[in-house]
């Protein structure tokens, strides 16, 4: 299945631990339908020192599953879902399906 959230999206958790809380998509994982989002599901990882990374305790991002996320629709900032229309010009662009407001281009 198509991803529709990108890198660079603003997106609400809309279901799990995390609900309610507003992030940036950092990665994509298309493969296992998941996504990086900052600031969401952040666990404590324990992390071996390196030459060039502190060691100790690290709150880092998880991944989380694409069906608990929804784009944050530009007009409002509530969540919407995505839909994709053709322009005049020929371009496919994304848009948010609660205001009919272009995303991407």
């Amino acid at each position: 299945m198509a991803a529709r959230i990108k890198k660079g999206d603003h997106v609400i958790v809309v279901a799990g631990k995390d609900k309610g809380k507003h992030g940036e998509v950092l990665k994509v994982l298309p493969k296992d339908e998941r996504a990086l989002v900052q600031g969401v599901n952040v666990a404590r990882r324990h992390q071996r020192q390196t030459a060039n990374q502190e060691g100790g305790i690290v709150a880092k991002e998880m991944p989380i599953h694409l069906s608990n996320l929804a784009l944050e629709d530009p007009k409002d900032g509530k969540p919407s879902r995505v839909g994709y229309k053709i322009l005049n010009d020929g371009r496919k662009v994304r848009f948010a399906r609660r205001s009919g407001e272009v995303i991407d281009g």
